[in-house]
């Protein structure tokens, strides 16, 4: 019998990939409206028990629900992680223009190279490293461009902290997830991984929570659906297909975040956001010819 997941067209697979990326971009231009009406805090708070509510009733439904003891150490330590990581890009999506934000958080994959060298002992070749310069080079483009604007927002500068440092926790996210997927199922993965988000942000609750107004449930809501069923078409075409034809479908997001930025946000685009993206995603190309698996989006590790 064909095996379904060989017999699906790569082109179907990059189709739907890339749909699924548009729906997490939707849902980023989403995030940004509600980090400036509730916080960034609040908006990860209720949007990870809303995804454990709906990904922990799929789990109790399906007919094999068994966990490996061994992988509850790696959902636990990954949770927190991705609670940083979701926290710190939201954070700064707040306070930087969407396309800005996406463009920066392009240079996880970068830095997940370097870190599997150190923790998986992978051998860095003189590909990845011309990579992370060309890489590094368009963070620094992005930041001079910023730099160079009369009356620039000190607020501003906060962002950009917080998506780079989301990123480089991305990085080590991209590690871990590498094991985890070794010893536990998708919707295990999912379910826990909010799990973990809402009980590790729950302990801030009795000093940051905050119940949102009921007009603001409905977008929360909205938020929750983008993100799973856009992680839901990503798992779906990367099953289906090689990873080298799908990665360039990932920085797609930049061209999303630059459309929903100006429609939603009228927020325009510069010369210098453009070429330091073009830099950043050119790094990741090259970079994904030796290590394919290490490039994703950040906003996957937020699901």
């Amino acid at each position: 019998m064909t095996n379904l997941k060989t017999a699906t067209s790569p082109l179907l697979a990059i189709l739907v990939c890339t749909l699924g990326i548009f729906l997490l971009s939707a849902m980023d231009a989403a995030v940004k409206g509600l980090v400036v009406v509730i916080g960034a805090y609040n908006t990860l708070l209720w949007r990870s028990i809303l995804a454990t509510a709906t990904a922990g009733a799929t789990w109790a439904a399906a007919t094999d629900r068994r966990t490996n003891p061994g992988a509850l150490r790696l959902h636990v330590l990954r949770g927190a992680v991705v609670t940083f990581v979701a926290l710190s890009f939201f954070f700064g999506l707040g306070r930087l223009p969407l396309a800005e934000a996406i463009a920066l958080s392009f240079i996880a994959p970068l830095a997940a190279l370097f870190l599997a060298a150190i923790l998986l002992g992978e051998r860095i070749g003189r590909t990845a490293v011309w990579a992370s310069f060309a890489g590094m080079a368009g963070v620094i483009v992005i930041m001079l461009g910023k730099f160079s604007h009369d009356g620039y927002a000190a607020d501003a500068m906060v962002g950009m902290a917080a998506v780079i440092v989301s990123a480089f926790l991305y990085a080590y996210n991209l590690i871990l997830a590498r094991q985890q997927a070794l010893v536990a199922k998708p919707l295990e993965i999912v379910f826990i991984q909010n799990l973990v988000v809402g009980a590790t942000l729950g302990l801030a609750a009795p000093w940051l929570g905050a119940v949102p107004a009921q007009a603001v449930w409905l977008p929360l809501a909205g938020v929750t659906a983008l993100a799973l069923v856009g992680h839901g078409l990503m798992s779906w075409a990367y099953a289906r297909a090689e990873a080298q034809y799908l990665i360039p479908t990932e920085y797609s997001a930049f061209v999303w975040a630059i459309i929903l930025g100006w429609v939603f946000f009228r927020e325009p685009v510069s010369g210098t956001t453009l070429a330091g993206a073009a830099l950043i995603i050119g790094g990741c190309l090259i970079a994904s010819r030796a290590r394919p698996k290490l490039a994703a989006p950040v906003e996957a590790a937020a699901a």
